[in-house]
C-alpha cells in the first residue's frame, strides 16, 4: 500500500518486515530518542493534539513549498509514534500531507500491539498534522 509519502512507506515496510511486536516497539522507542529537542514555543494550545491521553504537541515549519515538523510528547511510545509521523511527513507539501491515507497505520502492524487509546491517539496526531497542513494551504 502506498501512503502518499515515500519516507512513510519506507518506515511502514521496515515495521511490516518484523513479525515480532517487541522489535516494532523497540523501533518506535528508538525513533522517540532521535526526535530533536522541541523549541520552547511548541507547547502552545494551537499545537496541542486533542484526543490523546498523553500530552502531544506538533508544529509545522514552512520551508518554501514544503513542511518540516517539530514535536514532543510526555510519553515515550507516543513520542515515538509522533517521531514516525514527523519523519514520514517531513518535506511534503501541505497538499501531500493532507492526501496521506491513514490506512498505513494498520499496515505497520503496530495497531495490534497498541492499546486502543494509543492507536486512537496515533490517528489523532496524523489528523492534527493534516489539519495544520490544510490551514497552511488555505483550506482549513
Amino acid at each position: 500500500m502506498a501512503s502518499g509519502s515515500a519516507a512513510l512507506d519506507t518506515i511502514v515496510a521496515k515495521l511490516k518486515g518484523s513479525s515480532d511486536p517487541k522489535r516494532r516497539y523497540e523501533y518506535v522507542l528508538w525513533l522517540a530518542k532521535k526526535l530533536p529537542a522541541p523549541p520552547p514555543d511548541l507547547t502552545s494550545d494551537i499545537n496541542r493534539v486533542r484526543g490523546c491521553v498523553s500530552q502531544v504537541f506538533v508544529q509545522p515549519v514552512v520551508d518554501g513549498a514544503v513542511l518540516h515538523w517539530q514535536g514532543d510528547s510526555d510519553a515515550q511510545i507516543t513520542k515515538g509514534l509522533l517521531a514516525l509521523l514527523i519523519q514520514g511527513l517531513d518535506g511534503l507539501t501541505p497538499e501531500q500531507v493532507m492526501a496521506v491515507d491513514p490506512g498505513f497505520i494498520s499496515e505497520t502492524g503496530l495497531a495490534a500491539s497498541l492499546t486502543p487509546s494509543r492507536a486512537n491517539g496515533f490517528l489523532n496526531i496524523l489528523r492534527h498534522m493534516q489539519a495544520q497542513a490544510a490551514a497552511l494551504a488555505g483550506e482549513g
